[in-house]
């Protein structure tokens, strides 16, 4: 399983299944996450030999209809990704709250270093 599958299946039960990688469709109710893959810490050996787990960097993003709903759903997404079966996760980046300006949608970020 790829890591974008482990976080969609860690996450999913938060909101509903409305769990998107890089974008959610329009329309989409609220709350809702999405997730992108921003980075990782690359594995090499000196043989050349292919590493048994890789590391991926993974920004997670909570939105709802108002600051405090989003932080809350923030501090669940961490919960659930420290829990998460399958994935050795750290906690890469504080919470940082955002705005969606066409949407009005707010939100919070936070990032993740995940091997899986």
């Amino acid at each position: 399983m790829i890591p974008e599958e482990h976080v969609r299946d860690a996450l999913t039960d938060l909101v509903g299944g409305r769990v998107f990688p890089d974008f959610a469709p329009a329309g989409t109710p609220l709350p809702f996450i999405t997730f992108q893959a921003v980075g990782g810490e690359p594995v090499n050996f000196l043989s050349g030999d292919a590493p048994g787990k890789t590391n991926t960097r993974m920004q997670v993003n909570a939105w709802a209809e108002d600051r405090f709903s989003a932080a809350e759903l923030g501090a669940q997404i961490e919960s659930a990704m420290r829990g998460a079966a399958g994935l050795q996760v750290e906690v890469a980046t504080g919470r940082v709250s955002t705005f969606d300006e066409d949407t009005g949608y707010r939100g919070t970020r936070q990032d993740y270093s995940i091997w899986s």
